[in-house]
């Protein structure tokens, strides 16, 4: 059975980045190696703020959609928690 993972990275310069992957360490190296999203590209050295584990792609990608739409403020209690 594979996880598949929803994670929020901070920029360097203080920015979110919400992503899906199936292992969370090796898509935060590809972020830090210049290797993930454009929007991480000019970014780096990003470091991980928070993950959660899901069953199934279908709600992990739902879920993913969903942090996206938060505002800043929310992304930040979420992280907190």
């Amino acid at each position: 059975m594979t996880n598949h993972w929803v994670y929020v990275v901070e920029c360097c310069d203080g920015t979110f980045y919400t992503g899906y992957t199936t292992d969370v360490s090796r898509r935060v190296a590809e972020h830090n190696a210049g290797d993930g999203a454009k929007y991480t590209r000019g970014r780096t050295p990003v470091e991980l703020v928070h993950s959660e584990r899901f069953d199934s792609k279908s709600t992990a990608l739902s879920r993913e959609y969903e942090i996206k739409q938060f505002s800043r403020m929310r992304k930040e209690r979420l992280i907190d928690r």
